[in-house]
């Protein structure tokens, strides 16, 4: 290959300037030996190398332009992580760890790419009894989209500290005390049960403080701990040795699973990141206990405490369990959506509600704004999946039709005769919006009932048909000077015995226009 003839050119126009073998190798960042190699070529020796590669095929060859690609693109790509690229890619490709590291060292040297190394000092960890300790953290990473954009993305780490088998959980935005738990409970059914010790860091989600050995958990954490009754072991502050496992898994995902993989929903980043663990993750043969931590987890999880289903939990003492209401103003629970009342929603706003679950035979779900607060919603639990269980009374009135709800508005007005053609006029205008408009006049009847006749006069004068400008207008009246009604009024209508009023004679288009109003 023409690569490697013009690496031995260099390599000899180097030694002809008297560089040292270590200093060749540094300059054209390979190896030594491969310095030795051509050195001791001629340069037909070293043609007639190069143009012999079909004797020499190797089995990465087939996929060396996606290796070179990868590594060009993101030059710090450890083997590891393009075997783990590989496998997901084609996954019926049996090569080995090593296979991998002398194919990506060759493509290193041959084209020129260094990698630059982090090192970062780790203590040994005692080993731990099967069954005996779970360890926990969190870290963040910032991914590339597929329209080329970045975002940040939070996840949970769980290794259990003898078999190392892992865990992990990811989304879109920080992490809560209540996020935690979940996950959790995700990750005792991921493992089919509990280790006896839980180690975290001194994290904001899970402690207060230690304070000098009694520690001191956030209240909405330390109920979730009463409920499994685990021990928690929190790590005192530059004390890493004591969570190295986790600091490592941390480290591992970052570096394997998410480093310059290409984000696109986190559903799917979710699903993959499963996938990794099976591949990968929990799959290679550990560095330290050289075995596979799936292989040593068949052993160690028959020495984990088994754990209540999430219906008992969830049903007992209805705390720490909490669910995000959708946009569509439902909860999802067991594979199926329930609707909760109209409005419960609300943009700027955490939108967690608190659930429990009742009855043996029959179980019913009950949802409440707060843990010990009004139920806002029931609902039989469907053993269906993929279901929206949906109460009438949470969706939009549509039992009392618009005639109704028109009369209803007019029945608030002194003159009605005048407000039916005023709403007429709207319905006419606005067929597709009149309940909205409706709505929105009730809503001023409601905060400015003493008003509204001032409004609905000034709105037919100057043909106002809008629900917008009937609102415009009654927040114009609230913020005038107290006055009596009468005036306002009388100077609306253009009462000449208000005349002497100095306001009175500014003309109406001047305040239609102040009002944003047609003159």
């Amino acid at each position: 290959m023409e690569e490697k003839l013009v690496l031995y050119i260099k390599i000899q126009e180097l030694n002809k300037r008297n560089f040292k073998v270590a200093q060749i190798a540094k300059e054209l960042k390979i190896s030594r030996p491969t310095v030795y190699k051509y050195l001791e070529m001629t340069f037909d020796e070293a043609r007639a190398y190069t143009e012999q590669p079909l004797g020499k095929k190797k089995k990465l060859d087939h996929y060396k332009d996606w290796i070179l690609a990868w590594l060009e693109e993101y030059p710090h790509l450890s083997s590891a992580q393009i075997h783990d690229w590989l496998l997901e890619r084609y996954p019926h490709l049996e090569v080995g760890g090593s296979t991998v590291r002398t194919y990506v060292k060759d493509i290193r040297e041959v084209y020129q790419i260094e990698k630059k190394v982090v090192v970062r000092q780790y203590e040994a960890v005692p080993e731990q009894p099967m069954g005996k300790q779970l360890q926990v953290d969190w870290g963040e990473t910032k991914q590339k989209t597929i329209d080329n954009k970045e975002i940040k993305l939070y996840f949970i780490a769980f290794v259990l500290a003898h078999s190392r088998h892992k865990y992990m959980e990811w989304q879109t935005r920080p992490f809560t005390t209540k996020d935690a738990i979940r996950c959790h409970e995700n990750a005792f059914k991921f493992y089919g049960g509990r280790a006896e010790e839980i180690v975290y860091d001194q994290d904001h989600l899970i402690a207060v403080s230690e304070n000098a050995g009694q520690l001191l958990l956030t209240a909405e954490f330390q109920s979730y701990v009463n409920e499994r009754k685990f021990k928690v072991h929190l790590c005192r502050k530059a004390d890493p040795e004591s969570k190295g496992m986790i600091e490592n898994v941390v480290k591992y995902i970052k570096g394997n699973f998410a480093d310059s993989r290409v984000f696109s929903d986190i559903e799917d980043w979710n699903k993959r990141a499963r996938q990794w663990l099976e591949r990968t993750g929990n799959h290679r043969v550990h560095q330290t206990t050289k075995k596979r931590p799936a292989e040593v987890f068949l052993l160690e999880k028959q020495h984990l405490q088994p754990v209540s289903s999430l219906l008992s939990y969830e049903s007992t003492n209805n705390q720490s369990i909490t669910r995000s209401v959708s946009k569509d103003n439902t909860i999802r629970y067991k594979s199926n959506r329930y609707s909760v009342p109209l409005g419960t929603y609300q943009t700027m706003s955490e939108n967690l509600v608190w659930i429990e679950v009742k009855g043996e035979d029959q179980k019913t779900l009950v949802i409440r704004r707060e843990a010990k607060g009004e139920v806002i919603a029931e609902h039989i639990v469907s053993s269906e999946k993929g279901k929206l269980i949906q109460n009438r009374h949470h969706t939009r009135d549509r039992s009392k039709g618009l005639k109704e709800f028109k009369q209803r508005l007019i029945s608030n007005f002194e003159d009605q005769v005048q407000a039916t053609a005023y709403l007429d006029e709207i319905s006419l205008r606005y067929p597709r919006y009149r309940r909205d408009q409706f709505a929105m006049i009730n809503k001023v009847i409601q905060q400015s009932p003493a008003l509204i006749d001032t409004i609905l006069s000034k709105c037919m004068t100057e043909k106002l048909y809008n629900a917008n400008d009937f609102r415009d207008i009654a927040h114009h009246l609230d913020t005038l000077p107290d006055e009596p009604v009468e005036e306002v009024q009388s100077f609306y209508t253009s009462s000449p015995t208000h005349s002497h009023i100095k306001a009175s004679t500014r003309s109406l288009n001047a305040y239609t226009s102040i009002l944003g109003g047609r003159a």
